[in-house]
């Protein structure tokens, strides 16, 4: 749990929006040892997650040297910009604990061209906020959702590597914690044809799968023909794909269909899966903190979230 005050904040987050693309943050606590190659993984999470973010609250200065490390991740990584350009931005009413207020927020877009069905498209989203400073204290949502930012930012290196047979929107949304704002101002106003999108991949809450050993996989009963494509990739480590949270037998906290920003496009009819882990004892409290990530569990899932990708990107429109 941290304490930090708001006015002590303001001068950092202008000093990160300068410089959070390329200039480690001295203060985060240093990442764990990571295998190679997944070092970037964690590093990405711990800047997130940052006290310097401050929660990254949408329309807060957090939240924009958050977006401006994503930005600069893209960029480095080699993902263009769509055709409207790299940021969308918006305004909307959303939620807080004082009742609706009007959020300016901003969405951020990469494109990776396809290699087989270049006109059809794979929408890979998480959001990069949280719900920033509460009396004093700061949420770093580490695991909510800088891990699921972080898993979508290793994929898209993945497929800088190797080039998807389908086209990829990557895309960094803003506004989940208010009213899943960012992902329904994407649907009503997409880049490219709401009809040419296959499916939306969403991440949310990737790296604390500690508790039960599990990234649960939500909507294949909405989509079964998903799951086949999916139920025979092996566990990697300690971490398997579940299947479920989304029948009509799931109630309350356990149905997860409308829990995050794949929510926006279930309802706009468009197909999707959620990867996420189950709620655990730092779900949306100062302590969700980068701290208690187990990497060896965090780089498991991820690479699973990755071998998901891959099985649906080669079965897609065959």
């Amino acid at each position: 749990m941290r304490h930090l005050s708001l006015a002590a904040l303001s001068p950092v987050a202008a000093a990160l929006l300068l410089g959070a693309c390329t200039t480690p943050i001295a203060e985060a606590p240093a990442a764990p040892a990571a295998p190679a190659g997944h070092a970037q993984l964690l590093e990405d999470v711990r800047i997130l997650s940052s006290d310097e973010m401050a929660g990254r609250d949408t329309g807060a200065a957090g939240g924009a040297a958050a977006r401006a490390y994503v930005i600069g991740r893209l960029d480095a990584i080699g993902v263009a910009a769509p055709a409207m350009g790299r940021e969308q931005p918006w305004r909307a009413v959303g939620r807080t604990r004082e009742g609706p207020k009007e959020f300016n927020g901003v969405n951020v877009i990469g494109v990776i061209p396809g290699t087989r069905v270049t006109d059809r498209y794979i929408v890979v989203t998480a959001h990069y906020d949280h719900v920033g400073v509460n009396d004093g204290q700061v949420f770093n949502g580490a695991d909510d959702n800088a891990s699921g930012v972080a898993t979508m930012l290793a994929l898209a290196e993945d497929l800088k590597r190797q080039a998807p047979d389908h086209s990829v929107l990557i895309v960094a949304l803003d506004g989940e914690e208010r009213g899943l704002l960012g992902a329904k101002h994407f649907v009503e106003a997409p880049p490219v044809p709401l009809e040419s999108i296959a499916m939306n991949l969403n991440f949310d809450m990737t790296a604390r799968a500690d508790t039960d050993g599990k990234l649960w996989v939500t909507g294949t009963y909405q989509n079964p023909t998903f799951r086949p494509i999916l139920e025979t990739i092996p566990a990697n480590g300690a971490v398997a794909l579940a299947f479920g949270k989304d029948t009509p037998e799931d109630k309350g906290e356990d149905n997860w269909v409308e829990s995050s920003d794949h929510a926006a496009f279930y309802k706009a009819q468009v197909p999707f899966l959620y990867f996420g882990v189950n709620y655990h004892p730092d779900y949306h409290r100062p302590s969700d903190d980068f701290e208690r990530i187990t990497p060896s569990v965090f780089i498991s899932a991820t690479e699973l979230s990755i071998a998901g990708f891959r099985a649906l990107d080669r079965s897609l429109d065959r």
